[in-house]
Protein backbone atom coordinates (compact mmCIF):
# COMPACT_ATOMS: atom_id res chain seq x y z
CA UNK A 1 0.00 0.00 0.00
CA UNK A 2 1.40 3.41 -0.97
CA UNK A 3 2.07 6.06 1.64
CA UNK A 4 -0.88 8.30 2.46
CA UNK A 5 -0.37 12.00 1.74
CA UNK A 6 -2.20 14.81 3.53
CA UNK A 7 -2.55 18.46 2.54
CA UNK A 8 -3.20 20.73 5.52
CA UNK A 9 -3.99 24.40 4.96
CA UNK A 10 -2.62 26.72 7.62
CA UNK A 11 -0.12 24.15 8.81
CA UNK A 12 2.69 26.41 9.99
CA UNK A 13 1.26 26.98 13.47
CA UNK A 14 -1.45 26.01 15.93
CA UNK A 15 -3.71 23.08 15.25
CA UNK A 16 -2.53 22.69 11.66
CA UNK A 17 1.08 22.29 12.77
CA UNK A 18 0.09 19.83 15.46
CA UNK A 19 -1.96 17.75 13.03
CA UNK A 20 0.92 17.71 10.54
CA UNK A 21 3.30 16.35 13.17
CA UNK A 22 0.80 13.74 14.39
CA UNK A 23 0.18 12.50 10.86
CA UNK A 24 3.89 12.38 10.09
CA UNK A 25 4.55 10.33 13.21
CA UNK A 26 2.02 7.81 11.91
CA UNK A 27 3.82 7.56 8.59
CA UNK A 28 1.84 9.95 6.40
CA UNK A 29 3.47 12.35 3.97
CA UNK A 30 2.45 15.95 4.63
CA UNK A 31 2.11 19.15 2.62
CA UNK A 32 1.31 22.27 4.61
CA UNK A 33 0.33 25.68 3.35
CA UNK A 34 1.23 28.94 5.04
CA UNK A 35 0.15 32.53 4.50
CA UNK A 36 3.24 34.55 5.45
CA UNK A 37 5.23 32.67 8.09
CA UNK A 38 7.72 30.98 5.78
CA UNK A 39 10.28 30.37 8.54
CA UNK A 40 7.70 28.71 10.78
CA UNK A 41 6.52 26.55 7.89
CA UNK A 42 10.11 25.53 7.10
CA UNK A 43 10.59 24.63 10.76
CA UNK A 44 7.58 22.29 10.62
CA UNK A 45 9.00 20.60 7.51
CA UNK A 46 12.39 20.26 9.22
CA UNK A 47 10.76 18.75 12.31
CA UNK A 48 8.92 16.18 10.18
CA UNK A 49 12.11 15.33 8.30
CA UNK A 50 13.90 14.88 11.62
CA UNK A 51 11.27 12.27 12.45
CA UNK A 52 12.19 10.45 9.24
CA UNK A 53 9.14 11.73 7.38
CA UNK A 54 8.64 13.61 4.13
CA UNK A 55 6.99 17.02 3.96
CA UNK A 56 6.72 20.22 1.95
CA UNK A 57 5.46 23.74 2.60
CA UNK A 58 3.73 25.86 -0.06
CA UNK A 59 2.61 29.47 0.23
CA UNK A 60 -1.11 30.07 -0.21
CA UNK A 61 -3.60 32.73 0.84
CA UNK A 62 -6.74 30.64 1.32
CA UNK A 63 -8.78 33.84 1.34
CA UNK A 64 -7.74 34.69 -2.23
CA UNK A 65 -9.47 32.50 -4.81
CA UNK A 66 -7.33 34.13 -7.53
CA UNK A 67 -4.36 32.09 -6.25
CA UNK A 68 -6.05 28.71 -6.37
CA UNK A 69 -5.44 27.86 -10.03
CA UNK A 70 -1.70 28.47 -9.76
CA UNK A 71 -1.54 26.53 -6.50
CA UNK A 72 -3.36 23.56 -8.02
CA UNK A 73 -0.98 23.73 -10.96
CA UNK A 74 2.08 23.67 -8.69
CA UNK A 75 0.88 20.90 -6.42
CA UNK A 76 1.31 17.91 -8.79
CA UNK A 77 4.98 18.78 -9.29
CA UNK A 78 5.53 18.77 -5.53
CA UNK A 79 3.71 15.46 -5.20
CA UNK A 80 5.69 13.95 -8.06
CA UNK A 81 9.08 15.10 -6.81
CA UNK A 82 8.59 13.90 -3.23
CA UNK A 83 6.32 10.88 -3.54
CA UNK A 84 6.25 9.89 -7.20
CA UNK A 85 2.52 10.62 -7.39
CA UNK A 86 0.34 13.36 -8.79
CA UNK A 87 -2.56 12.91 -6.34
CA UNK A 88 -2.97 13.09 -2.57
CA UNK A 89 -5.30 11.35 -0.14
CA UNK A 90 -6.41 13.73 2.61
CA UNK A 91 -7.41 17.40 2.49
CA UNK A 92 -7.69 19.22 5.81
CA UNK A 93 -9.30 22.66 5.43
CA UNK A 94 -7.80 24.13 8.57
CA UNK A 95 -6.52 27.63 7.70
CA UNK A 96 -8.28 30.46 9.46
CA UNK A 97 -8.31 33.26 11.96
CA UNK A 98 -10.69 34.57 14.57
CA UNK A 99 -12.20 38.04 14.81
CA UNK A 100 -13.86 38.80 18.13
CA UNK A 101 -16.44 41.57 17.75
CA UNK A 102 -19.97 42.00 19.11
CA UNK A 103 -22.70 41.42 16.55
CA UNK A 104 -23.79 45.06 16.71
CA UNK A 105 -20.26 46.28 15.99
CA UNK A 106 -19.06 43.76 13.38
CA UNK A 107 -18.04 45.59 10.22
CA UNK A 108 -18.66 44.47 6.67
CA UNK A 109 -14.89 44.30 6.18
CA UNK A 110 -14.52 41.92 9.14
CA UNK A 111 -17.41 39.82 7.84
CA UNK A 112 -15.88 39.58 4.36
CA UNK A 113 -12.44 38.70 5.74
CA UNK A 114 -13.92 35.81 7.67
CA UNK A 115 -16.12 34.71 4.78
CA UNK A 116 -13.27 34.70 2.27
CA UNK A 117 -11.09 32.42 4.38
CA UNK A 118 -13.56 30.24 6.26
CA UNK A 119 -16.29 29.72 3.68
CA UNK A 120 -15.52 30.96 0.17
CA UNK A 121 -11.94 29.74 0.37
CA UNK A 122 -12.92 26.31 1.68
CA UNK A 123 -15.60 25.96 -0.99
CA UNK A 124 -13.50 26.90 -4.00
CA UNK A 125 -10.13 25.52 -2.92
CA UNK A 126 -11.71 22.10 -2.36
CA UNK A 127 -13.47 22.40 -5.72
CA UNK A 128 -10.19 23.28 -7.44
CA UNK A 129 -8.34 20.36 -5.82
CA UNK A 130 -10.95 17.68 -6.52
CA UNK A 131 -9.07 16.32 -9.53
CA UNK A 132 -5.96 15.86 -7.35
CA UNK A 133 -7.68 14.03 -4.48
CA UNK A 134 -7.42 10.28 -4.96
CA UNK A 135 -10.60 8.23 -5.18
CA UNK A 136 -11.23 6.77 -1.74
CA UNK A 137 -9.65 9.82 -0.11
CA UNK A 138 -10.91 11.89 2.79
CA UNK A 139 -11.75 15.55 3.28
CA UNK A 140 -11.87 17.00 6.77
CA UNK A 141 -13.23 20.50 7.26
CA UNK A 142 -12.51 22.35 10.48
CA UNK A 143 -15.42 24.00 12.27
CA UNK A 144 -15.77 25.10 15.91
CA UNK A 145 -17.75 24.31 19.01
CA UNK A 146 -19.08 27.87 18.61
CA UNK A 147 -21.35 26.59 15.83
CA UNK A 148 -23.26 24.63 18.52
CA UNK A 149 -23.00 26.89 21.58
CA UNK A 150 -22.94 30.68 21.57
CA UNK A 151 -20.31 32.97 23.06
CA UNK A 152 -20.80 36.73 22.51
CA UNK A 153 -18.34 38.23 20.05
CA UNK A 154 -18.17 35.38 17.55
CA UNK A 155 -21.38 35.79 15.54
CA UNK A 156 -19.67 36.23 12.15
CA UNK A 157 -16.97 33.61 12.76
CA UNK A 158 -19.42 30.99 13.98
CA UNK A 159 -21.85 31.74 11.15
CA UNK A 160 -19.12 30.89 8.62
CA UNK A 161 -18.32 27.68 10.44
CA UNK A 162 -22.00 26.76 10.57
CA UNK A 163 -22.11 27.17 6.81
CA UNK A 164 -19.08 24.90 6.46
CA UNK A 165 -20.90 22.23 8.45
CA UNK A 166 -23.79 22.34 5.96
CA UNK A 167 -21.31 22.37 3.07
CA UNK A 168 -19.68 19.24 4.48
CA UNK A 169 -22.91 17.27 4.12
CA UNK A 170 -23.34 18.38 0.51
CA UNK A 171 -19.74 17.50 -0.31
CA UNK A 172 -20.23 14.06 1.25
CA UNK A 173 -23.36 13.52 -0.83
CA UNK A 174 -21.79 14.59 -4.12
CA UNK A 175 -18.35 12.99 -3.67
CA UNK A 176 -19.52 9.69 -2.24
CA UNK A 177 -19.58 8.10 -5.69
CA UNK A 178 -15.78 8.47 -5.74
CA UNK A 179 -15.47 6.82 -2.35
CA UNK A 180 -14.40 10.14 -0.81
CA UNK A 181 -15.63 10.64 2.74
CA UNK A 182 -16.18 14.19 3.99
CA UNK A 183 -16.50 15.06 7.66
CA UNK A 184 -16.12 18.10 9.87
CA UNK A 185 -14.23 18.38 13.16
CA UNK A 186 -15.35 21.01 15.66
CA UNK A 187 -12.73 21.85 18.30
CA UNK A 188 -13.64 23.51 21.57
CA UNK A 189 -11.46 26.11 23.27
CA UNK A 190 -7.82 25.11 22.76
CA UNK A 191 -4.58 26.48 24.22
CA UNK A 192 -3.07 27.98 21.05
CA UNK A 193 -2.30 31.48 19.74
CA UNK A 194 -5.84 31.62 18.28
CA UNK A 195 -7.74 34.76 19.27
CA UNK A 196 -4.59 36.33 20.67
CA UNK A 197 -3.80 33.27 22.78
CA UNK A 198 -6.45 34.12 25.40
CA UNK A 199 -7.24 30.53 26.42
CA UNK A 200 -3.54 29.65 26.59
CA UNK A 201 -2.20 32.81 28.23
CA UNK A 202 -5.03 34.27 30.34
CA UNK A 203 -5.48 32.29 33.57
CA UNK A 204 -9.02 33.62 34.09
CA UNK A 205 -10.09 32.65 30.57
CA UNK A 206 -8.48 29.24 30.95
CA UNK A 207 -10.23 28.66 34.28
CA UNK A 208 -13.56 29.74 32.80
CA UNK A 209 -13.21 27.25 29.94
CA UNK A 210 -12.28 24.50 32.38
CA UNK A 211 -15.35 25.31 34.44
CA UNK A 212 -17.78 24.81 31.55
CA UNK A 213 -16.06 21.69 30.18
CA UNK A 214 -17.08 18.22 31.30
CA UNK A 215 -13.48 17.00 31.40
CA UNK A 216 -12.46 19.92 33.59
CA UNK A 217 -9.74 21.59 31.51
CA UNK A 218 -9.14 23.57 28.35
CA UNK A 219 -8.15 21.64 25.25
CA UNK A 220 -4.56 21.14 24.14
CA UNK A 221 -3.30 21.07 20.54
CA UNK A 222 -2.49 17.36 20.92
CA UNK A 223 -6.17 16.71 21.62
CA UNK A 224 -7.07 17.95 18.15
CA UNK A 225 -4.01 16.68 16.28
CA UNK A 226 -4.67 13.22 17.66
CA UNK A 227 -8.33 13.35 16.69
CA UNK A 228 -7.55 14.51 13.14
CA UNK A 229 -5.04 11.68 12.74
CA UNK A 230 -7.58 9.16 14.02
CA UNK A 231 -10.25 10.37 11.59
CA UNK A 232 -7.90 10.35 8.59
CA UNK A 233 -5.79 7.27 9.24
CA UNK A 234 -8.29 5.19 11.20
CA UNK A 235 -10.60 2.57 9.74
CA UNK A 236 -13.34 5.16 9.24
CA UNK A 237 -14.07 5.10 5.53
CA UNK A 238 -17.77 4.34 6.12
CA UNK A 239 -18.11 7.47 8.27
CA UNK A 240 -19.11 10.47 6.21
CA UNK A 241 -21.16 13.68 6.53
CA UNK A 242 -20.54 13.67 10.29
CA UNK A 243 -19.79 16.51 12.68
CA UNK A 244 -17.27 15.33 15.25
CA UNK A 245 -16.96 17.75 18.15
CA UNK A 246 -13.70 17.49 20.06
CA UNK A 247 -14.25 19.86 22.96
CA UNK A 248 -13.94 17.78 26.11
CA UNK A 249 -17.66 18.33 26.54
CA UNK A 250 -18.02 22.13 26.57
CA UNK A 251 -21.40 23.51 27.53
CA UNK A 252 -23.17 20.17 27.77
Amino acid sequence: MSQSIALITGGSRGLGRNAALHLARQGAGVIITYLSRAEEAAAVVAEIEALGGTAAALQLDTGSTAQFAAFAGQLPDTLQSLWGRRTFDFLVNNAGMGINAPFAETTEEQFETLMNVHLKGVFFLTQRLLQLIADGGRILNVSTGLARFSVPGFAAYAAMKGAVEVLTRYQAKELGSRGISVNVIAPGAIETDFGGGAVRDNPDANAFVAGVTAMGRAGLPDDIGGAITSILLGDNQWMTAQRIEVSGGMYL
